[in-house]
């Protein structure tokens, strides 16, 4: 089998490339960050699903164009339970164009790798999943049978909280829990790191209020309200949340303030307010709720100590189960990377976020999986041609073992 699917992989190499340079160049940025959304992107990549059962289903959303966010979802082969790759169509904006040495949206071929914005993230997972598809096909033609069905699942919103796509497949009904998930939007550059368990993450708003006045008459400056807070903050949940888990790389919860806004245009106005941010990554051993109740303990003493207020607002909050490492998609994911690459996978945890949090929370075990040089949303974004023909060869391999 092993030489069979490296064979017909091997077949679609030039293809891959050709498909992941055209991937580059349909601009598929969210709404949320100015763009057209993925229209462009997954009537292309229907196209290509050619031979397959495939089903579009739109979320509605009027400022994208054509007024949706599709998601595509192909069935290659059927079993009583599919194992299904799920990647994702939308990629982050360029960034600063200085940082980059080719223009982000022209994919460029040079020494092995492809450039480009979403090239690895996550142009690399659909072209890896959409040819392996390709050789399943192939090889049920030849006469080999699979174990279990195979489903292309091809997602719109990912980078943006995924409300039109993961989350809106899920309330249609399209998976079922006894099914098996890939996700390849993780990954280290040997490709033995199993993803198994996410933080959770918490992204909190704070506006803090003083009092606006002449610099050289100060009343209460919001500023130095605001760190002084967010310095009493970051104490309050260290101290209280300080479990390690070895399975994480930091192992520990992180809580970073992050983004500032402007407050006010001139050096000599105290401002009267200030809005900052944090980006809590919290180990899944912790409530969400009980964070909470330690920013509502810190606010208030604020609160009471300036008589002035202080808003919070949660922008996102989020958790999942972890998938047991003993689970059939883990299981079945390591036999296949040892079988293509002769190395022994681990299980991981990462601090980062991917859909596959999604499906955890509604009961289907999902493992995290890709061979990546991680630099995914860094200007000169790059993947590997090697890694996206050899991760269509894992998962290829998969239905049949």
């Amino acid at each position: 089998m092993r030489e069979e699917v490296v064979k017909e992989c091997e077949k679609f190499r030039e293809d891959m490339i050709e498909v992941a340079c055209k991937l580059i160049e349909l601009k598929a940025i969210s709404p949320d960050y100015g763009g057209d959304g993925e229209l462009d992107k997954a009537e292309f990549v229907e196209k290509l699903l050619n031979g397959f059962e495939v089903e579009r289903f739109d979320a509605k959303d009027d400022r994208a164009k054509g007024g949706v966010r599709p998601n595509v979802v192909a069935k290659v082969c059927d079993g009583e339970r599919t194992l299904w790759i799920v990647s994702h169509l939308d990629v982050v904006p360029e960034g600063d164009l200085s940082l980059w040495e080719y223009p982000p949206f022209k994919a460029v071929v040079k020494d092995g790798k492809i450039y480009g914005r979403g090239s690895e993230d996550n142009n690399q997972a659909i072209v890896s999943s959409l040819f392996a598809g390709k050789v399943v096909k192939n090889l049920i033609d030849k006469g080999f049978e699979p174990k279990i069905g195979l489903g292309l699942v091809f997602v719109s919103d990912e980078e943006t909280g995924s409300e039109f796509g993961i989350k809106f497949l899920l309330k249609r009904g399209v998976f079922d829990k006894r099914d098996l998930v890939v996700v390849p939007d993780a990954g280290n550059e040997r490709g033995d790191e199993i993803e198994i368990a996410e933080k959770s993450i918490l992204w909190l708003k704070f506006k803090v209020h003083g009092i606006q006045s002449h610099a050289s008459l100060p009343k209460l400056n919001a500023n130095r309200r605001a760190m002084e807070f967010l310095l009493e903050l970051d104490r309050a949940l260290h101290d209280k949340f300080n479990a390690k888990n070895e399975l994480f790389s930091p192992p520990n919860s992180t809580f970073e303030p992050t983004k500032r806004e402007k407050n006010v245009d001139n050096v000599n106005t105290i401002p009267g307010l200030d809005v900052s941010y944090m980006d809590c990554r919290i180990l899944p051993e912790y409530d969400l709720n009980d964070i909470l109740r330690v920013v509502e303990d810190v606010k208030s003493k604020f609160v009471e100590r300036g008589r002035k207020p202080i808003e919070v607002e949660v922008l996102q909050a989020n958790s999942s189960p972890p998938t047991p490492e003993s689970s059939e998609v883990v299981v079945k994911l390591k036999k296949a990377i040892k079988l293509m690459r002769g190395i022994e996978a681990k299980v991981v945890g990462i601090g980062g976020n991917t859909c596959a949090s999604f499906f955890r929370k509604a009961g289907i075990h999902t493992a995290v999986w890709a061979t990546f040089v991680s630099n995914a949303h860094k200007p000169n974004e790059f993947c590997l041609i090697d890694n996206m023909v050899e991760d269509a060869k894992v998962f290829a391999v998969m239905p049949f073992i």
